[in-house]
C-alpha cells in the first residue's frame, strides 16, 4: 500500500473518529496479507465492513484517486437488502476521498435503474446474490475488470440456499482476482467453498471461542408456559433500551407480538420477509430516528441489521441453532458498545436453550423474568437518577414553577409527577412464579366407601361423577377419594368427616343426579387385580420381575481363536423347495372363448344375434352398451371382437340398409311418400354440383368415376333417357 493511499484512508478514518482499528482490521490489514486470498471468521458488529474495504484497496486502488468509472473493479456479495446498502454507505466514507463511485444491484428495487447506473459506470458494486445473477445473465454488468471479489455473511448465503448463485458468480469473474470470504462461522460448507474458489486463502481467525462476543450480556429467563409474552412485556420495560430486537421463527409469530405490543403502548415495528422494500427501510428509519423503540423481526429479515443505540436483544422463541443465536446477539454490543441478549425460556425448552448455550461456548446468567415489582423499581431508579434533577430551572419557567410551589404541597407536587410518569410508560406485566408446583396432597385418611348406581355400561365417568357428587352432596373435591367405575356400578370413597354432611344433602331418597341411587358400603369393596383401574390387569396376577443380572453371561470370545465359523448353507436335502410353475404348460384360452366366460352356452361371435351374457359381479346397471369406438362394443361385461369385412366373418352393416329419419325444419317428420318407389329429389338452383340435364329428358345420372363413351350414351338412348354428352378436350 503506497503512502498516498494509506494517507487518503487514514483521513477517512480519522473523520469518523476512528482512534484505532478493531482486532479483525488489523489482522486483515497486515503487509504480508497484501493482496492475498482470505478466510475470515470474525464475529458480527467487530468491524468487518470496514476491514475488508481496506483489505481490498491495495487490489482495486493503485494510485491515491481512482480514475474515471468503467467497469467495476470491485464486487461485494451480502445476502439481505439491508446488509448490502449498509455495505455501500461504509464504503462510500472509506472511499470518499478517493472519487469512489458507488452502485448496488439489490432486489426490490428498481432494475431500470440499476442497469442505467451500471451503464455510467461505477469502480465498485454492492449487490445481493440473486440480483446480481440476473444482471450476468441479461448482459447488464461487466465483470472483466473485476479484481476483488467479497463474500460477506457466506454462511447465511449458504443457509439460505444461495450457494448455486455464488457459484455462478464465482466462475464468471476473472481467474486472477482477490477473493475474500467474511463469515462468523466457518462450517464445512463454507470451507469446501473457499477450496473451490479460493487460491492458497490464509486462514484468519479474530475470536476464540473462550471469549465470544465479550461486550455481550447472555440472560437465560425461566418463565411459565403461559407467561411468555407478558415477560417479553417486563423485559423491555425493565431495560428501556433507546432501541431493541424482538426475534421471532415465524412470521405469524411476529404479526401476533407486534399486535400485543401495539396495544401495550410500545412504539413498534414489524420487519419480516413479506413486506417490500420501501416498507422495510421506513421501518428501520423510524428505529433510528426514534419514532420507534422496538423491533419485531424474524432471522432472515434482521440478518445484517445495524442500528446505532441498539442496547438490548430478546429472543421470543428460541433459534433453532448455536450459529442463529450468535448472528442475533451480534445485533447488540457492536464498535465497544454494551448489550444485552435475553433468552425467554419456558419450562419445556430448557434442555434445548442448555445445549444452545453449550455449542455456542457462551455463558448466560439464569434467572427468573423481571417481575412488576422488580420492574416498578427499576423506573423509580432512573427517574430519581434523571440528569434533569440537577439542571438550572430556565427563566421561562420560574414563573410556573414558583406557581406550584405557592399552590400546592410539596407531597401533592411529587405525587402528581409519579402519576405523570407512570401514565407515559407502560404498565408490567404480573408474573406466575415459574416453580410454583401444586403442593403435594395430604393424606386421606379414614374413608368411607359408597355405590353409585350406573358403570361404563352407562357411559358412567370420572369427571362426571366428581362434580355431580359435589354439588347433590355439598362436598368438595378434597372431600373425595379414589373412584373406581365398573360395568354396572361405581364406587366412590369418601372422607369420613364429610359422610354425615353428605348424607343429610342427599335425604332419606339418597339418590343424585337422573335418580342413580347411593348406598354406603360397610367395607371398601372388592375390585380384583388392578384396583378397577382402567387399564388394570383384569386376569391372572403376574409373577415375579425377571432379573438379568442372576444368569451369568457366558465367556466373551477371545478373537486370538481366529474367524468364525461361517454360516452352514443350506444343501437342498432338509426342505426341498417346490418347483418353479412354468406357465407356459397351460394353454391360453382363444379370445372368443375369454369373452364367452361365465355364459350357460358358448358364444359363437360369427352367429348373429349375439347370446345374452351373464353380467360379472361389480358391473354398472343398464342394458345399454357402452360405446368405446367404431368397431368395439362392450355389451355387460363381455367384449366382442372387430367385425371385419372378409374372412369367414359377417360383413360390416351397410348404411343403406336402415334409411335415416328425415325431418323437417321444425323437428316433424316428413311425410311418406305415397307412391310405390322413392320420392322425387328435389332440385337446388344454389347446389352447382347437379349434372346439367336436358329439357324433356331425364333419367338416371351416369355413374360417377367412370367416363362417358360412345357405348354408355347408347345404352342411356334405349333405356329412353337422355344421353351423356360426349366430353371435349
Amino acid at each position: 500500500m503506497t503512502s498516498l493511499l494509506k494517507k487518503a484512508l487514514s483521513d477517512a478514518l480519522a473523520a469518523r473518529d476512528y482512534t484505532s482499528l478493531t482486532p479483525v482490521q488489523e489482522a486483515v490489514t497486515k503487509p504480508e496479507l497484501e493482496g492475498a486470498d482470505m478466510l475470515v471468521s470474525a464475529q458480527t458488529g467487530s468491524g468487518k465492513t470496514v476491514g475488508f474495504g481496506l483489505a481490498i484497496a491495495p487490489t482495486v486502488l493503485e494510485g491515491e484517486r481512482f480514475e474515471a468509472a468503467g467497469a467495476p473493479l470491485a464486487l461485494i456479495v451480502a445476502p439481505t437488502r439491508e446488509l448490502a446498502m449498509q455495505v455501500k454507505r461504509e464504503l462510500a466514507w472509506l472511499y470518499a476521498q478517493a472519487g469512489v463511485v458507488m452502485a448496488s444491484c439489490v432486489g426490490g428495487m428498481d432494475m431500470r435503474d440499476e442497469r442505467r447506473a451500471l451503464e455510467r459506470g461505477a469502480h465498485m458494486v454492492v449487490a445481493t446474490p440473486g440480483r446480481l445473477r440476473d444482471h450476468i445473465m441479461r448482459g447488464s454488468i461487466d465483470l472483466s475488470g473485476v479484481r476483488a471479489v467479497v463474500l460477506d455473511e457466506a454462511d447465511e448465503m449458504l443457509d439460505l440456499g444461495f450457494r448455486e448463485d455464488l457459484e455462478f458468480i464465482l466462475g464468471e469473474a476473472p481467474e486472477e482476482r482477490q477473493t475474500l470470504l467474511f463469515s462468523a462461522t466457518v462450517p464445512r460448507a463454507i470451507a469446501k467453498l473457499a477450496e473451490s474458489y479460493q487460491r492458497d486463502a490464509v486462514r484468519v481467525e479474530t475470536v476464540s471461542g473462550a471469549s465470544q462476543h465479550a461486550d455481550i450480556e447472555y440472560r437465560a429467563m425461566a418463565v411459565s408456559a403461559r407467561d411468555g409474552e407478558n415477560a417479553i412485556i417486563n423485559v423491555l420495560r425493565f431495560f428501556e433500551a433507546p432501541n431493541a430486537i424482538v426475534f421471532c421463527n415465524t412470521r405469524a409469530m411476529v404479526n401476533r407480538l407486534t399486535t400485543r405490543l401495539s396495544n401495550r403502548g410500545f412504539p413498534v415495528v414489524a420487519l419480516s420477509g413479506e413486506l417490500t422494500q420501501s416498507e422495510r427501510t421506513h421501518a428501520l428509519q423510524a428505529m433510528r430516528d426514534g419514532r420507534a423503540r422496538v423491533c419485531v423481526a424474524t432471522d432472515v429479515a434482521a440478518r445484517g441489521i445495524d442500528l446505532p443505540n441498539l442496547d438490548l436483544v430478546v429472543h421470543a422463541e428460541l433459534p433453532s441453532s448455536h450459529e442463529t443465536l450468535l448472528h442475533r446477539s451480534g445485533r447488540t454490543g457492536r464498535a465497544g458498545r454494551k448489550g444485552v441478549s435475553a433468552l425467554i425460556v419456558p419450562p419445556a425448552a430448557r434442555k434445548k436453550a442448555e445445549r444452545i448455550l453449550h455449542f455456542a461456548k457462551l455463558k448466560a446468567e439464569w434467572g427468573e423474568a423481571p417481575s412488576a415489582e422488580e420492574v416498578t423499581a427499576a423506573d423509580e431508579a432512573r427517574m430519581v437518577e434523571d440528569p434533569a434533577w440537577l439542571e438550572e430551572i430556565p427563566g421561562s419557567d420560574i414563573g410556573a414553577v414558583n406557581m406550584l410551589v405557592g399552590r400546592f404541597a410539596p407531597e401533592q407536587i411529587a405525587a402528581a409527577y409519579l402519576r405523570l410518569y407512570h401514565a407515559h410508560h407502560t404498565p408490567p406485566e404480573e408474573l406466575s412464579a415459574v416453580d410454583a408446583k401444586p403442593a403435594p396432597r395430604k393424606a386421606f385418611g379414614p374413608s368411607v366407601w359408597f355405590s353409585v348406581a350406573g358403570g361404563r355400561a352407562a357411559d358412567a365417568e370420572p369427571r362426571r361423577l366428581l362434580p355431580m357428587l359435589c354439588k347433590a352432596g355439598g362436598l368438595t373435591k378434597d372431600d373425595i377419594g379414589a373412584i373406581r367405575v365398573q360395568q354396572d356400578v361405581s364406587y366412590v370413597e369418601l372422607r369420613e368427616g364429610a359422610v354425615d354432611g353428605f348424607l343429610s344433602e342427599l335425604g332419606e331418597a339418597m339418590t343424585v343426579e337422573d335418580g342413580a341411587q347411593v348406598v354406603r358400603l360397610d367395607k371398601a369393596p372388592d375390585l380384583g387385580p388392578g384396583g378397577g383401574k382402567p387399564g388394570g390387569f383384569k386376569g391372572k396376577p403376574r409373577g415375579p420381575k425377571r432379573e438379568y443380572g442372576d444368569k451369568p453371561r457366558g465367556p466373551k470370545r477371545d478373537f486370538a481363536e481366529g474367524p468364525r465359523k461361517p454360516k452352514r448353507e443350506w444343501d437342498g436335502e432338509d426342505k426341498p423347495r417346490k418347483p418353479k410353475r412354468e406357465y407356459e404348460d397351460k394353454p391360453r384360452k382363444p379370445r372368443a372363448e375369454k369373452a364367452s366366460e361365465g355364459t350357460t352356452t358358448p358364444v359363437d361371435w360369427n352367429d348373429a344375434p349375439t347370446p345374452r351374457v351373464k353380467k360379472p359381479k361389480g358391473a354398472p346397471k343398464g342394458g345399454a352398451p357402452k360405446q368405446r369406438s367404431k368397431e368395439r362394443r362392450e355389451y355387460d361385461g363381455a367384449v366382442a371382437p372387430k367385425r371385419r369385412s372378409d374372412g369367414d366373418g359377417p360383413k360390416r352393416r351397410s348404411f343403406d340398409d336402415k334409411p335415416k329419419r328425415r325431418t323437417e325444419g321444425d323437428g316433424t317428420p316428413k311425410r311418406a311418400f305415397e307412391g310405390g318407389g322413392k320420392p322425387k329429389r328435389r332440385s337446388d338452383a344454389a347446389d352447382t354440383s347437379k349434372r346439367f340435364e336436358r329439357p324433356g329428358k331425364k333419367g338416371p345420372p351416369p355413374p360417377k368415376g367412370k367416363p362417358s363413351s360412345k357405348k354408355n350414351r347408347a345404352r342411356a338412348a334405349a333405356k329412353g333417357g337422355n344421353s351423356v354428352p360426349k366430353r371435349r378436350g
